[in-house]
């Protein structure tokens, strides 16, 4: 086959369409858990964080909380994947095999927001939230007169989460300052075909996984048991505001990592002696980057 420009572009066409192909048929789970920010910088300043929304009757002034307190920075990172086609490969009609590869690659576009927003879940006990806290703490202070909340229980075991997922704001936020976006340096006159024989296509995008309200979360790495679940749930129900109001947090998602998802299924979904109180209390959702 003879590489011309309009033979570049139809291939180019081609790979565009299996990269879109895998971007659609690909299925995601961050964004149950997460909520997709806009960002038009380098990075994201939610000052906001510290002002959880509850009502009290007007009396007198307005009272307004100061957000100076609050610095919480989220820095959106480049991301990138690329793939190379060999000239030859083009010339001898043998790129068929690389359509699958670019559908590959559009999934994997997709689905690096599980990646992203799982992995700084199961962090969530090492790094810092909007208060200065660990994301999952023993410790975040709540009140006029701060008194120390957990939303963290230790233990020897693999992690497992409970979740209030039915806010407007998700318990982490997924940040997105330019989405992932195929792009292609295929010109018969790039430097790189005539140094190395090969043309060269890649995905890039600048995106970040922050944390949000605490409140919505709980982790605890003690056995799943119906006694630890509940002791969780509990702990959420009784969350207050700084004037300490309850904040009404009702968990309804149980994230597990593979090795605890029959637990989980037992503990929330069976009823098989109809005499399981948290049977239908929480949806299962079980996520393989919790794994590694």
């Amino acid at each position: 086959m003879l590489i011309t420009p309009n033979i570049l572009r139809a291939l180019f066409t081609g790979f565009n369409a299996a990269f879109n192909t895998g971007a659609k048929n690909a299925v995601t789970n961050w964004e149950k858990i997460a909520t997709e920010v806009e960002s038009s910088s380098a990075s994201n300043t939610y000052g906001w964080l510290g002002q959880f929304p509850t009502f009290r009757e007007w009396i007198g002034d307005r009272v307004l909380k100061d957000i100076s307190a609050h610095g919480y920075v989220v820095e959106n990172k480049k991301y990138e994947s690329s793939i190379v086609v060999p000239r030859t490969d083009i010339e001898d009609d043998q790129v068929g095999v690389y359509g699958k590869l670019f559908e590959e690659m559009g999934r994997a576009a997709v689905v690096h927001g599980d990646e992203l927003i799982f992995g700084l879940l199961k962090n969530g006990t090492s790094q810092k939230c909007y208060d200065g806290k660990n994301f999952f703490d023993t410790a975040h202070p709540v009140g006029e007169t701060p008194a120390p909340v957990s939303n963290f229980q230790d233990g020897d075991g693999p992690a497992w989460y409970l979740l209030d997922v039915s806010r407007a704001l998700k318990p982490l936020l997924f940040q997105v300052r330019r989405k992932y976006n195929l792009q292609a340096v295929n010109s018969p006159n790039d430097e790189m075909v005539f140094m190395r024989d090969e043309y060269r296509y890649g995905v890039d995008a600048r995106v970040n996984a922050g944390f949000g309200f605490w409140q919505f979360a709980y982790c605890s790495k003690a056995p799943l048991t119906p006694e630890n679940y509940e002791a969780a749930r509990a702990a959420m129900l009784k969350y207050k505001s700084d004037q300490g109001r309850p904040l009404g947090v009702i968990p309804r998602l149980l994230v597990v990592p593979s090795e605890l998802e029959g637990k989980a299924r037992t503990l929330v979904v069976k009823d098989a002696n109809d005499g399981n109180p948290w049977a239908g209390s929480a949806d299962v959702l079980v996520s393989p980057w919790l794994d590694y």
